[in-house]
């Protein structure tokens, strides 16, 4: 008799999807697939208690199937805090396509991932995320009205990015006054990693406010139209993590911040637009709480992009959305106050916050 040996690579892929480690007890995971678009897609549902799920559509060049299912997980997780702790009546979703936006993206594709989304019956709302646009959204709502982001012409909102950024901008000013006891941000050094389209807008609200902006990404040719742009200068050093600033804003991918970064850090605030920025929420949020660091956790102030799509399915008021978003300030500082009362770190405190809110939903659908 011959016995199959499993190494300890594979172990992990007998439970494909719930024993994925970002599994979270998610409601539905929807595999899209495609041959003569070359779609291959996942959706990803984890909590629908509060209203519908809402969440992006990401395009990314993935290494393999399983990263793709590890970040679609993770990020629909996070989309269930986000609008939790927003008080958006909406769930948590995410979808990913695998692919390069730039080389493999088409308008087939595209109209295809948006029949998979109308299959769904409006479990699962979209939106624009990395690697897809405004247009992207428009082309799906041609074939469903479960998306949100599409263009003004069409009764929109347009592109969440400027919303995204101002709350990201509201959250930095607050841990800026919890750290240094002002919320003036002109004179601090500020280091923006990752200049798309939220990282672009954040650093030209800093240089506006008079804070003294460095900028790294990976685009060479982005870093030199965005410095010429805002007089933003090009980090030049050898280690991004050490460099000698006030604030670090990650806006790129998210786990930045993870067992090789987190102790060369300087900075004194981490305030930033990437989703997951914590590598481990519990073991790399309690090491920023025990250096000092304050965090203002991910979820909370980058939610100005769901905060402006979610005010389409109630009816677009520009004003109300701004005011939604500037509140991102005042519940950063909640956070930062529940976390010091009781001895926890800021993304303990804010999944607290979030958390309560989607029990006493339950409680109340239970007694209907």
């Amino acid at each position: 008799m011959v016995t199959e040996v499993i190494s300890a690579s594979e172990l992990h892929k007998v439970d494909p999807v719930f024993g994925q480690l970002s599994f979270d007890n998610h409601e539905q995971i929807v595999f899209c697939n495609d041959k003569d678009t070359g779609l291959k897609a996942i959706i990803g549902i984890h909590n629908t208690v509060l209203g519908p799920a809402l969440g992006g559509t990401r395009m990314w060049k993935y290494n393999n199937e399983w990263e793709a299912l590890n970040d679609v997980l993770r990020l629909s997780r996070g989309m269930t805090y986000k609008s939790a702790i927003t008080g958006l009546n909406l769930g948590g979703g995410k979808a990913v396509i695998i692919g390069d936006s730039k080389i493999d993206k088409t308008p087939e594709m595209i109209r295809k991932f948006g029949e998979y989304v109308n299959s769904l019956s409006g479990k699962y709302i979209t939106a624009e995320d990395v690697g897809t646009t405004t247009q992207d959204m428009d082309a799906i709502r041609d074939v469903t009205k479960f998306v949100t982001g599409v263009s003004e012409s069409k009764g929109g909102s347009g592109n969440p990015s400027p919303v995204t950024a101002y709350g990201v901008y509201m959250g930095m000013k607050a841990a800026a006054i919890y750290k240094f006891g002002t919320d003036k941000l002109d004179g601090k050094k500020v280091l923006v990693q990752g200049i798309g389209h939220v990282g672009e807008t954040l650093v030209d609200l800093l240089t506006q406010e008079g804070a003294l902006v460095q900028i790294a990404d990976i685009n060479e040719s982005r870093l030199e139209d965005v410095s010429k742009k805002y007089g933003a200068k090009i980090f030049m050093g050898a280690d991004l993590y050490s460099a000698d600033v006030d604030i670090y804003s990650p806006c790129a991918l998210g786990a930045t911040i993870n067992d090789e970064t987190i102790n060369r850090i300087k900075a004194k605030v981490i305030a930033g637009a990437a989703n997951n920025q914590l590598a481990n929420d519990k073991i790399h949020g309690q090491i920023l709480r025990d250096k000092g660091i304050a965090y203002a956790p991910d979820f909370l102030i980058n939610a100005g992009g769901i905060i402006n799509v979610y005010a389409e399915i109630v009816g677009y008021d520009k004003a109300e959305a701004k005011k939604r978003t500037e509140n991102i300030y005042n519940t950063t500082l909640e956070i930062f106050g529940l976390a010091d009362e009781k001895n926890i770190t800021t993304q303990q405190a804010a999944m607290t916050i979030a958390q309560a809110r989607i029990e006493a939903r339950k409680k109340e659908n239970a007694t209907k």
